[in-house]
């Protein structure tokens, strides 16, 4: 029977089941099929790949995987240059702008708070999220594998941590963003840039206590929230600079 090794380098050993970890495997097949469906039958989802050779040189998805080739998968390169092969993921986008599946609400929040345009909704469909990811040119952030596969999906990102801080952080490193950070500047609800307002233009939305000791409020034009900085945002404040001291 026809067959191909292929071995998965780094983090993408992430999805593979744990024989086939960390060495070269044997895949045998019947039908021939493109190196993107044969990796994603192991469970990689194609937005994780950055560079796929055979026998050595440089391919992309599309490449027919023959008998007796030796595919190697690589993730994103972090310290080295590889401009001159074939890399078969997009350019990175130069605005990070996200849209998280359902599962992911808490990280939206946090994502908000850091100042990332972030889209989340609690009933997106697979499909709208995969084209608003392609059409409006955002990083499709899931847990669900199955939907960083759908072919839409260009740039896309399967977050690993469940604990939604240990998330954010994940995000951050992987996208190198901790310096992009513009903290308190969108909606954590709605996602809409915020802006200053007096405190007689927001008196009749504010508890009697932040009416009294404060003077310096943000104001959502969209959803009609207003920010302070009590509290809540002195807790925040300290999460952002332990995760990104300043």
């Amino acid at each position: 029977m026809a067959g191909a090794s292929f071995r998965f380098y780094a983090e993408l050993n992430d999805f593979l089941a744990p024989e086939r970890r960390f060495h070269a495997f044997r895949h045998e097949f019947i039908d021939r099929a493109t190196v993107k469906d044969m990796i994603e039958s192991f469970g990689v989802p194609h937005t994780e790949v950055d560079l796929v050779l055979a026998n050595g040189e440089p391919v992309d998805f599309s490449y027919v995987v023959a008998d007796g080739d030796r595919i190697s998968v690589y993730p994103m390169f972090e310290a080295l240059d590889i401009a001159t092969l074939t890399r078969v993921r997009p350019q990175p986008l130069r605005d990070p702008r996200f849209v998280l599946d359902t599962h992911l609400g808490r990280l939206a929040v946090y994502l908000r708070m850091m100042g990332f345009d972030t889209l989340y909704r609690n009933d997106y469909r697979d499909d709208e999220l995969a084209r608003i990811s392609r059409q409006e040119r955002r990083i499709l952030l899931s847990r669900d594998r199955g939907l960083l596969k759908r072919g839409a999906v260009t740039h896309g990102y399967c977050v690993r941590e469940t604990e939604v801080r240990r998330q954010l952080v994940e995000v951050l490193e992987r996208f190198d963003l901790a310096g992009a950070a513009r903290p308190f500047r969108l909606c954590l609800r709605c996602n809409t840039p915020l802006e200053p307002a007096a405190r007689e233009q927001v008196a009749g939305r504010l508890p009697p206590r932040a009416a009294e000791l404060y003077h310096e409020f943000l104001l959502c034009p969209g959803c009609g929230r207003v920010y302070w900085k009590g509290g809540h945002y002195r807790r925040m404040q300290r999460f952002i600079e332990s995760i990104h001291p300043v």
